[in-house]
Order: C-alpha cells, then structure tokens, then sequence
C-alpha cells in the first residue's frame, strides 16, 4: 500500500506542478514581453519535473526556453515517473528484467517506424490539398488485402515483392482517379464550402471502400505468411553468440528480440522512407510538391500547377498508406474493418507531430509505438493490455493538445 501511495504522490506532483508551470509561465513571459510559444509547454515539462525546485528559478530568471531545455524536462518527467513506477511494483517485468525492456522498446521502435510511414501519407496529403483525407485507413486495409490475395490465393508463391508491388499500384491507382474525380473540383471553385466537402467525400470513400472489400472478400479475418524467413545462424558460431536467427525471429546480444514480420516490415518502411526523402528533396517533383505546400500562388507563378501537385499528393498518401498494410499484413490479422484503428492512430500521429510536418509525422510515430510498447509491456494482465492500447496514444495526444496545441513541430496559422 505504501509504494502504491508513492507512485499516487508522484502522479499528483506531476499534474500539479505541471498544470501551473503550463499555465503560469506564458503569463509571466507575456508579462515581460518575451517569446511565448514555447512558454507554455516548456512551463508545464519544467514544473513537472522538480516543481517549485525549477519553477521559481524560471519565474526569475525567464531565460530563453529552447527545445534542449525542454528535451531535459522531459527526461526528468521519464524519470520520476519510472522511479515511482519501480516502487509501486517491484517485481514488475519492466523493473526485475532488463532484457524484458530493452526488447519491448526495440519493438516499440520498429513497429513505431511503420506508424510513421503510415502517417506520412496523411500528412502529405494534408500538407498540399489542406484536408483530412477519412479514406486513409481504407487505403491502409487496401494495401494489406492485395498482398495477401497475390502471396496466398492468386499467385502463390510468387516474390513478396511484387505483391508489394501490386498494393502500392492499386492503391495509387485509385487515390489518382478518386482525387482526380471528386477532389479536382475543389481547386476550381466549384464547390461553396471545400473543407465540409473534402470531409464527406472521403467518409463516402471509406464506407464504400470498406464495405465493397467486405462483399468482395467476407469478414473472415486473415494472415499472410512472413516474407522472408531468416537462415539459421549465429554470429559468431560459438556460445554467447553476438546474433542469431532463427526463421522467424532474430536476437541481438540475447537481449534485444525481434520478430521476423516486424523487423521485415520496418525494413521496408525504412526503405521507403529513405525514397520519399530523396523524391521530394533531389527531384525536381519533389520540389514542386514541396513549393505548393509552402506557398500555392509563388508555386504557380513559378509555373507549377498545383491541381497536379493535388492529384500527385493524394495518389502517393493512398500509396503509402496502401505500403503501410502491405507490410504489416503478415504481423497482424487482416479484415475489412483493420483499418478504423490504424485511421485514428493516423490523425493521434499526425497531430501530436504537427499538422503539415513530415519530421513530426515520423517522431509521432516512433513515441506512438514506444508508449505503445511499454504499456503493454508493463501492465501483467496481457487482456487488459491489449485493450488499453488504443488509450495510450489518446492520453499522448491529450497532452500535448493542452501544452503545446500545434504539435511538436507544428506552426502558428
């Protein structure tokens, strides 16, 4: 009772000092004529980390407060709240098994590398067109479909790679001749109020997609094989080996342990992301996109056509999308209804990073995965962990929402 009591204390101190420092802070700056738009974020992080401790010098002094300066409040936040943690449940997996946590968080990692693939896409289309496309985790359940149908029913046996293939494909395919048939009417001025427009549309486009692939496929949940088995083998061939594999799992230092179909499918992300950074920053394309999102009428004036750069946008977000399902078809159960979930981690990641904000779509997607994993990790009951997931990202979200409303890496509109 009385380690339960400590984590109960810690937890208030947190709210408590965090709760003034948000509020207090940006009063004091503003007060003093100082930059503001970090104040609040920064005052709620400092507070929550020592309290009255760093709140007062802050108050005094109101330095500068910059990303480093946060980064530490925040790891002092981590840290008492790990502390009191360990405390409450001593003998917790978490706190008695190192090798436990160090797995749990490499997992996190990967599958959090995936989230942020998956949120690109969103964020992407946002970015250009300015609207939320609802149709997103459809595109993602799309992906997921096709390669199980070309890996088990249509082609078996042929190279994982050209179901990949053939999701990307079909998935572009129909976000290029949906934008191109109810979203190209937006930038013409046809359409009186665009934003309510964009937001029915893409609902209308989720319901048919979703309910179309049911009729096509049934509700009967499915799994693709893992793609690429790894071979037998340890590095080196002795005892305490630094690696070994076996053909559907692979472990780093007999610590760090990683499933096949996740490791797998983070190094396809990966590999994709690194083309996504290179497209829009070595191509001329690339650039163009990059122009319309910053700037439509310079981007015009400078010759670029913008309901090109649209249609481009939304057909490469559907693609992503459609890429994310793709690989993680062979770790998860795969129905019609998958993708309500991963549309609404979509917006959490997204927002958490930034509206707009490639850099912030990606780390949004990395702290997705980590809470993800640890909480799943830490709590003993494997139900009631399993039924929390989809609550860590809200309370994330939540957060940041109430200290810093614009994301991580978002901009003042």
């Amino acid at each position: 009772m009385e380690n339960a009591a400590i984590f109960g204390w810690a937890l208030l101190w947190i709210l408590f000092w965090g709760a003034l420092g948000g509020v207090v802070t940006p009063r004091i700056y503003a007060r003093k004529d100082l930059e503001i738009s970090q104040a609040s974020f920064g005052g709620a992080v400092i507070g929550a980390a020592l309290g009255p401790l760093s709140l007062f010098p802050l108050w005094v002094a109101t330095p500068k407060i910059t990303n480093r300066l946060i980064g530490i409040g925040i790891a002092l936040v981590v840290g008492l709240f790990v502390a009191a943690f360990a405390l409450a449940d001593p003998d917790n997996l978490c706190v008695v098994n190192g090798s436990f946590v160090v797995s749990q968080l490499t997992n996190g990692i990967v599958i959090g590398i995936i989230y942020g693939l998956m949120a690109l896409g969103l964020t992407l289309i946002f970015s250009i067109l300015g609207v939320v496309s609802f149709a997103h985790g459809e595109f993602y359940m799309i992906g997921g479909m096709v390669t199980y149908f070309i890996t088990a029913r249509w082609l078996p046996g042929v190279s994982p790679f050209i179901a990949i293939l053939g999701s990307c494909i079909v998935t572009f395919a129909i976000g290029y001749v949906f934008e191109r048939l109810f979203l190209r009417p937006m930038g013409s001025g046809k359409i009186e109020r665009p934003t309510e427009y964009a937001i029915l549309v893409t609902f209308g486009l989720a319901f048919f997609l979703q309910y179309f692939t049911q009729a096509l496929t049934s509700a009967v949940p499915v799994k693709a094989q893992r793609f690429f088995p790894f071979p037998r083998t340890e590095i080196p061939a002795d005892s305490g080996a630094l690696l070994s594999m076996t053909p559907g799992n692979i472990t780093i230092l007999d610590a760090i342990s990683v499933p096949n179909p996740r490791f797998t499918a983070a190094v396809l992300a990966l590999i994709m992301l690194a083309a996504l950074l290179w497209f829009l920053f070595r191509t001329w394309v690339g650039k163009a996109l990059r122009a319309v999102s910053q700037d439509r009428q310079a981007a015009a004036v400078t010759g670029i056509n913008p309901d090109t750069m649209n249609t481009l946008a939304f057909s490469l977000g559907a693609m992503l999308a459609g890429l994310s399902g793709a690989s993680l078809v062979q770790v998860f159960s795969w129905l019609p209804q998958v993708g309500i979930p991963a549309a609404a981690r979509s917006f959490v990641i997204v927002v958490l990073g930034g509206m707009g904000s490639l850099p912030g779509a990606f780390l949004g997607g990395l702290i997705v995965g980590l809470v993800e994993a640890a909480g799943t990790g830490c709590i003993p009951d494997a139900t009631r962990a399993a039924s929390y997931m989809p609550a860590y990202g809200m309370v994330i979200l939540t957060l940041v929402l109430l200290l810093k409303p614009t994301g991580l890496f978002g901009r003042e509109l």
